[in-house]
């Protein structure tokens, strides 16, 4: 990897995510030498991929290179690798592009889609969790109103026009949100001589509540909000099966669909090395202690959603988003210099800042510890602190730009298919 000796310890982050980069960060100033591995060159705001993918913002205002975060950083070295193995026993990694020796090592990995078995939905439901993905859903969204456009079957017009989200957390609710606001305010202008009014949106949810982790009246207004713009929710389905044309539920429920998105589930993303039986909890995360270090390895941590830090208010770990993320990363950094220092380290105490959802224009739900408040005014503190978390002074003017451009003219200027994506739609010509 050509990175050059030094006295210092060497300190390997795997991931350049929220906790990763926070980390990083706290770790700026010290005498370590940091090395952040990362399959991609930049820091994807994952709360708003679903914008990206519904033509809301085009990609590069949601992202930031990595090496323009800590550019000033002394003794950080950045290297784009995947990350193979883990071998504890000889501190060492191996990557696609060699192996190297850490004296600390954080896993700092994220989390993956979880489909929970189902190797069906896998191959042929759409997924929202990197940007790549999140730009074949625009495309895929797009290509079928082309399609529609093509055809006068009836039949498979409607099936082209038909979303099944399945999922009712916040990624969901608010995709959900955002594919009703497109076809109130895009749809009819873009395709005039398409029946738009004929758009079908789903949100299936397993439980028997959207939101589940957010407050009773939060849930409740937040499906309020989405009945209202034309989204269907169905609780308490659970969907079986999808071959790319039918997704079967549990019930006598079933949709001809051409789009099927998945966000019912994610996993921590566990390497090889660290992904035996007695290392995972619930959710394929990494048992850690209160200091982030894995279980049964003095010089290997971990922190973010890969982190399964099971605490009496927590059982399965911490929420798997982006607050827990940021602070675990920079409890981290203050213990690693303690390490070094031989001086006690910090437990690790979640400050539960709250949760919010924007379900649309003007519509969202915001739980706080002493507040609980819905509507408009929600939704500005909503577009605020995600402006305010975003990493670059021009990605939140870009996005500043385009939220308020899209609010005054209610459009959506980037709704374009860049990269096609490349689906059979020979399957929707045959009737049912």
């Amino acid at each position: 990897m050509n990175i050059p000796k030094s006295n210092f310890p060497r300190i390997i982050i795997i991931g350049g995510g929220f906790a990763g980069i926070s980390l990083a960060k706290e770790l700026s100033k010290k005498e370590v030498q940091v090395l952040l591995l990362d399959k991609n060159n930049y820091h994807t705001f994952q709360p708003l991929l679903y914008q990206v993918s519904t033509g809301g913002l085009e990609p590069d205002s949601i992202a930031y290179p990595i090496r323009k975060v800590l550019k000033d950083y002394p003794n950080f070295f950045f290297r784009l690798a995947n990350v193979e193995e883990v071998i504890p026993e000889k501190n060492e990694l191996i990557t696609n592009i060699g192996a190297i020796n850490y004296d600390y090592l954080v896993m700092a990995t994220g989390s993956e889609t979880n489909f929970f078995g189902n190797k069906e939905i896998e191959k042929n439901g759409m997924v929202m969790k990197s940007i790549p993905e999140s730009l074949n859903l625009r495309s895929l969204i797009l290509e079928n109103f082309e399609q529609a456009l093509l055809t006068d079957d009836l039949h498979m017009r409607d099936a082209l026009m038909n979303f099944v989200i399945v999922g009712g957390g916040p990624t969901g609710v608010e995709l959900a949100g955002a594919l009703a606001e497109i076809k109130k305010g895009i749809l009819p202008k873009d395709y005039p001589d398409l029946d738009t009014r004929r758009v079908q949106i789903n949100l299936v949810q397993s439980g028997d509540r959207i939101l589940k982790e957010m407050s009773e009246k939060a849930s409740k207004k937040a499906e309020d909000f989405l009945e209202e713009l034309g989204v269907q929710v169905w609780k308490n389905t659970r969907v079986k099966s999808y071959d790319g044309k039918l997704a079967t539920t549990q019930t006598e429920l079933s949709f001809e669909a051409a789009t099927l998105v998945w966000a019912a589930g994610v996993k921590g993303a566990a390497i090889k090395g660290l992904d035996a039986e007695e290392l995972l909890i619930r959710g394929n995360r990494i048992k850690v202690n209160e200091f982030s270090q894995v279980i049964g390895h003095e010089n290997i941590f971990a922190v973010g959603d890969v982190a399964g830090m099971e605490l009496p208010d927590y059982p399965c770990g911490h929420p798997m988003m982006a607050q827990p993320a940021m602070q675990q990363g920079k409890n981290l950094g203050k213990n690693l210099t303690y390490l070094l220092e031989n001086k006690p380290l910090k437990p690790f105490v979640y400050k539960d800042k709250g949760s919010m959802a924007t379900i649309g224009r003007n519509k969202a739900v915001v739980d706080l510890d002493a507040y609980k408040f819905q509507g408009i005014f929600a939704w500005f503190v909503w577009m605020f602190v995600h402006l305010f978390f975003l990493i670059g002074f021009r990605n939140r003017m870009v996005v500043f730009i385009n939220w308020v451009y899209n609010y005054v003219r209610f459009d959506r200027e980037a709704r374009l298919i860049i990269r096609p994506y490349k689906r059979d739609y020979t399957m929707f010509k045959e009737k049912s």
